[in-house]
Order: structure tokens, then sequence, then C-alpha cells
């Protein structure tokens, strides 16, 4: 398993979903991700309670691959930071266990005003340290 900088590590993590040069963020997705990885999402509260009016109990998006997970990430900086008034930051602790990794995160005002969003991140590494599976749960 590959000994690496778990606080650097979130933060590069961090970095691409906050990163506006597509040529950077794209080098960055592939940096992080195995070729194959898969991010699993765990959907926000009010659509997993949709979802649960019309019978579906359990709700997960998910992204495969560079090509997907690429376009995960400039969607989620079009909609979240390309704006100007907010950006993500890790909050809080980074731990590992393994070859899991997890940390919280908040979507933020760039002026310090309260979080508007959030989450948590576990991260299953492969061998060579990039992210195998991304399971990201949506919610302060």
């Amino acid at each position: 398993m590959a000994d690496i900088d778990l606080d650097a590590f979130a933060s590069r993590y961090i970095a691409v979903w906050n990163e506006p040069d597509p040529g950077a963020r794209r080098k960055a997705v592939e940096e992080l991700w195995c070729e194959d990885a898969l991010q699993l999402l765990q959907p926000p509260q009010v659509m997993r309670e949709a979802a649960e009016k019309v019978g579906m109990r359990t709700v997960v998006m998910e992204a495969r691959g560079h090509d997907a997970l690429e376009f995960r990430v400039r969607t989620a900086y079009e909609e979240f930071v390309a704006p100007g008034a907010a950006d993500f930051r890790v909050r809080g602790d980074v731990q590992r266990l393994h070859d899991l990794v997890r940390f919280s995160w908040v979507w933020a005002p760039l002026d310090g005003g309260e979080p508007q969003g959030g989450g948590l991140q576990v991260l299953l590494l492969g061998p060579d340290g990039r992210i195998a599976t991304d399971y990201q749960f949506i919610g302060l």
C-alpha cells in the first residue's frame, strides 16, 4: 500500500472540484482516480425522499472511469464553484485505516459565511495509492 500524506491527499482531492482549468482538472482526475474507478454518491436527502415516494428505497448514483468522473467533477464545478461565491474545503481531520481514507468537506461562501452544504468522503485506495472506489455521502 502506498504511503501518502493524508492532508495533502485530501487537499488534492478537494482542489480538483474547485479547479477552473479543464486541462488541469482532467489531469488531476487521472492522477487521483484509477482508470476504472467508481464513484458512488448517496444523493441529497430531498432526492432520496422523492425516490422513496415512488417506491425506490435504495437510491445510489454512480460514475465509472475517467471520462465519467471528469464529467461529474466539471458539472459540480460549473454549478457550485464557477459562479464565484463559494468553494469546497476539507473540514476536520483526515483519517486512514489500511486502504480506506475518510474526511469531511464543506461547500462554503468565500466571504467566510456558514457552510451551505457538505458531506463525507470514504475512499478505497488501490495498490498504487489512487482511488479505486469513492463513496460520497451528501449532507452536513
